[in-house]
């Protein structure tokens, strides 16, 4: 099938949600991807900070296929081996007590809003404190629980009536959270640490330390959305050891899977008891396929590659900090953002055109390679996006 083939069929069949760039990938390996035409391109984009190992790597690969050859999948009502090893090493590796499986970064928030929720009408009896605080600028999901807590207007419009019991504090005064917990109707705050589509902004550790001891003094859960920012991407195995406190929640997806949808809810000892059998779950959750591939990816998150990544990340910073139409770079470990002065959909579309794939986020240029890019790779992509930036 040809490029015009495809871009038609597409067009003529698939729901219009996404603003494609005008380019049909076809294969790729680490963090080298081609297009139809044969071109060679850096990807900066990991598939949105999925691949967090590149492109057809051989050990994930591996795994996933000598699972493919037992099990494809089973449903939860049976046992299986690679959904028991990855539950295990997610709790050894992180000190959580049990996890959840589902498919996704947004079922994975589902069950954390729903575990906090619970959690609160087995103290107090009912449900006078629902109530979730989220920040300003956050993003948790596309479903429409999740959607009501991401603290985004832009995306309270046209599909409601939105699901109730959030509220939005900003991620700059912690008093805000201090007033909406004072109200007594309060079971959690839910944060993302780096806020990545809100445009890869990173709380501050004394705002952090604040929303943590509120949430002690109230009672309420912690829930962290480690989506995005989990599974090594800035340079620790979740962002939240780099914040100095433990959650009580912690969802995450996307590189957890390696390519292949997985979401999960890890669940600390004030919850690990808190959802009981059918209170909730998932068809394809836990499915064999996916944990095997997971579980190859975690094994190798180890301590020298998280160094690599946060080496990587100020190599990033470095090279762009101060560089011409550059007006300033954010992010932690391989989760970047640069603000330019060009528009952000501009650079990436004159990037993508010499060979480089960065994202967008907000007003931002998002860079989330994976996490095994090579120095010479980076080297060649920042040099490539500092002349498009500044041209």
């Amino acid at each position: 099938m040809d490029e015009m083939d495809i871009k038609a069929l597409d067009q003529t069949y698939v729901a219009n949600t996404y603003g494609r760039a005008d380019v049909v990938f076809t294969s790729g390996h680490g963090a080298e991807v081609f297009d139809d035409r044969g071109r060679r391109y850096i990807d900066l984009g990991a598939g949105i900070a999925v691949n967090v190992f590149g492109l057809a790597d051989p050990v994930w690969i591996g795994a996933v296929t000598e699972q493919l050859g037992k099990l494809q999948h089973m449903s939860n009502l049976y046992y299986t081996e690679p959904c028991v090893r990855l539950a295990k090493l997610l709790c050894k590796r992180t000190g959580f007590k049990k996890v959840f499986f589902g498919n996704s970064g947004a079922e994975a928030n589902e069950c954390a809003i729903k575990t906090a929720r619970k959690w609160a009408f087995d103290r107090v009896g009912d449900e006078s404190r629902s109530t979730v605080i989220t920040l300003k600028n956050s993003f948790h999901g596309r479903t429409v629980t999740t959607l009501s807590a991401t603290g985004q207007d832009a995306f309270h419009t046209k599909f409601g009536p939105f699901t109730p019991g959030f509220v939005h504090a900003s991620a700059q005064d912690a008093g805000e959270v201090r007033a909406f917990a004072e109200q007594g109707n309060c079971c959690a705050v839910m944060l993302e640490l780096v806020q990545g589509e809100g445009g890869v902004v990173s709380l501050t550790r004394d705002y952090v330390d604040q929303v943590v001891r509120i949430a002690r003094e109230h009672d309420m859960l912690i829930i962290v959305d480690e989506v995005q920012t989990g599974n090594g991407r800035t340079g620790t195995l979740y962002a939240y050891e780099q914040f100095g406190f433990m959650p009580d929640i912690v969802s995450t997806a996307k590189g957890l899977g390696g390519g292949l949808p997985l979401g999960a809810c890890l669940l600390g000892e004030r919850v690990e008891h808190t959802l009981g059998r059918g209170d909730h779950g998932s068809t394809f959750g836990g499915n064999p396929v996916s944990c095997a591939g997971a579980v190859s990816i975690l094994e190798r998150l180890d301590d020298a590659l998280l160094a690599g990544v946060r080496r990587k990340g100020e190599t990033i910073k470095a090279a762009l900090s101060g560089a011409k139409g550059v007006k300033s770079v954010t992010g932690l470990g391989l989760m970047v953002g640069i603000l330019t002065e060009k528009p952000a959909g501009e650079v990436v579309k004159r990037a993508i055109e010499r060979g480089v794939i960065p994202l967008t986020a907000h007003e931002k240029v998002r860079l989330v390679p994976p996490l095994t890019i090579t120095d010479e790779q980076l080297g060649e992509a920042m040099e490539i996006l500092k002349e498009v930036i500044g041209e």
